[in-house]
């Protein structure tokens, strides 16, 4: 029998590594598309370092508040992380089960959850923040000092920008 070559409809033919051409219906927003693309890898990388510690991307974002300012309301958290409720009661929940977070209702408004990291939890700080440095150093690597200031510099502008758009859109 003859040995075919691969055709289009072939999944071999699949592209490699390597920067994802833009598509037509990007060329509107390159940057956008970039944006993208950095941040799906990003929190790619993220959740292979996190899974190391029993984490999920996001969830070391949380336990790094309760570390820094103590115990929270979870409503304080939402505005902290600029999150949403439902995510952020499922992020809680999901803490919680891990055996990272405890949750009790507030002295002064018993609807109100205040969430508190727990000594297992903050065996995992130092992990945690080994795994930062990590992604930090898989994101800027050789960059000079200067490099990662510019950097700094146009994602916070970029950041700056966004959350004015988000706040005239209502969002």
């Amino acid at each position: 029998m003859a040995e075919s070559t691969a055709g289009p409809e072939d999944c071999s033919t699949a592209p490699g590594t390597g920067s994802v051409a833009l598509p037509a219906a990007a060329a509107g927003g390159p940057i956008s598309h970039a944006i993208f693309r950095v941040a799906r890898t990003h929190r790619m990388i993220a959740g292979q370092l996190l899974r190391r510690v029993g984490l999920h991307p996001g969830q070391e974002l949380v336990m790094m508040q309760l570390w820094e300012l103590g115990p929270q309301r979870q409503a304080d958290l939402v505005r902290l992380l600029d999150s949403d409720a439902a995510t952020m009661t499922r992020t809680v929940r999901r803490l919680e089960h891990a055996g990272f977070v405890r949750r009790t209702p507030c002295a002064d408004d018993r609807r109100a959850s205040l969430i508190e990291a727990t000594t297992a939890s903050h065996a995992l700080r130092a992990e945690v923040e080994q795994l930062w440095r990590q992604l930090e150093e898989a994101t800027v690597g050789d960059s000079t000092d200067e490099e990662r200031a510019d950097v700094l510099r146009a994602l916070e502008g970029i950041e700056a920008r966004l959350t004015r758009t988000a706040a005239r859109l209502g969002t």
